[in-house]
């Protein structure tokens, strides 16, 4: 089926925010930004003009703000939009009892025809083109009715705000975990609570009879089904790549991914490192199947975050995203299996090792007892 959505890909901060900007600059019904991380800078201030110039054009505009994420920017930072009639809400106000369940949705929609999705956030680190500066990071533009159903989920999430969930689902329909159709996209929801993530649920049906997956992700943690099915490409004959970070900003992340790579490897499974800068795009490509959004592959996000990825059956933006594998490939070092083999110390292997049971144990742990304490 074709699609009627019109899509445009965004390769590092020096494509996307200018288009987003312009966006904004041009709405005059609506304009709602879901962000996890937004710093005070020139660049906060200039989303933040942005906004408030399409308040004075009469559009209704919202943004919601993880509090953690955004933990150290000041609430009278977003004083001058509310004076211009935008509304500011915190995802989650911080509190020790509930901390850890965060919203890690990056969206912006605006007039319901125009949407962003993707791994940026609002703050200088975000600036370059992800190579020579910038992290490097990709979202997507998409024009069409997939952003009316975009902006939808972001009505549920800005109520959702002051995190009085279980009460909350009583009385709403919508969940946290679920699969919309667009024909011929999904979206697909995830948060905290029972249920698989649609997310995970839909990628290893793709892996299932797959002869390709090709995966690039900032952090990088899969469930031990999750690394099966990716072994199983390899046994049919099939091939599997990963682009994991080479240079990161959480360090834990990278320790724990890497005590997986040895069983990886011996699999037959392809691991790259990305060089140039810190890696934080989120590309799965399975066959056709192509997914993109907030996500990555590790506990946090399939099972405690609040997340938003697309699942697109489209074989000319399968084409496109495997022209951005290819070149973010060559940009990368290949991890072999006798390099990592000598490479790795007694000490090395006990910091993986613990990183790996602090992030699949212990961090899912505490965000259930989290969860399951809330008020009812």
């Amino acid at each position: 089926m074709e699609s009627n959505s019109a899509y445009h890909w965004l390769r590092g901060g020096d494509a996307a925010f200018p288009a987003m900007l312009a966006a904004i600059d041009v709405a005059t019904q609506s304009v709602c930004l879901e962000i996890y991380t937004f710093e005070e800078c020139p660049l906060g201030r200039a989303f933040r003009s942005a906004l408030k110039n399409a308040c004075a054009r009469g559009a209704r505009v919202r943004v919601l703000v993880d509090a953690l994420g955004s933990l150290f920017l000041p609430d009278d930072f977003w004083e001058p939009l509310r004076r211009a009639g935008g509304e500011v809400r915190w995802f989650n106000p911080m509190t020790l009892r509930r901390a850890t369940i965060r919203n890690h949705r990056k969206l912006l929609v605006c007039d319901h025809r125009v949407a962003f999705v993707g791994g940026f956030n609002v703050a200088p680190a975000y600036h370059g083109d992800g190579v020579t500066s910038g992290w490097c990071d990709m979202g997507l533009k998409i024009e069409g009715p997939l952003a009316a159903r975009l902006a939808a989920s972001f009505e549920d999430m800005f109520a959702r705000a002051e995190f009085r969930h279980r009460h909350f689902t009583r009385w709403r329909k919508f969940s946290a975990k679920q699969t919309v159709a667009v024909p011929p996209e999904q979206i697909l929801f995830s948060g905290p609570g029972r249920g698989q993530s649609p997310f995970r649920r839909a990628l290893r049906r793709d892996l299932a009879g797959a002869r390709s997956a090709q995966i690039m992700t900032a952090y990088f943690l899969p469930s031990w089904r999750l690394r099966r099915d990716l072994v199983r490409v390899v046994k049919r004959g099939g091939r599997v790549q990963l682009i994991l970070p080479g240079k990161t900003d959480v360090q834990l992340s990278k320790l724990a991914a890497q005590s997986l790579y040895r069983r990886l490897l011996n699999a037959g499974v392809e691991i790259y490192e990305y060089q140039p800068q810190v890696l934080h795009a989120k590309l799965f490509l399975v066959d056709d199947a192509v997914y993109t959004g907030s996500s990555n592959l590790d506990p946090r996000s399939l099972q405690i975050n609040y997340e938003l990825m697309i699942r697109f059956d489209n074989g000319e933006i399968a084409r496109q995203a495997r022209v951005i594998f290819t070149e973010t490939l060559r940009l990368c070092r290949r991890v072999t299996r006798e390099e990592w083999r000598r490479s790795r110390t007694v000490w090395q292997k006990l910091k993986q090792r613990w990183a790996y049971f602090l992030l699949d144990r212990i961090d899912p742990y505490v965000a259930w007892r989290q969860w399951r304490g809330l008020p009812e």
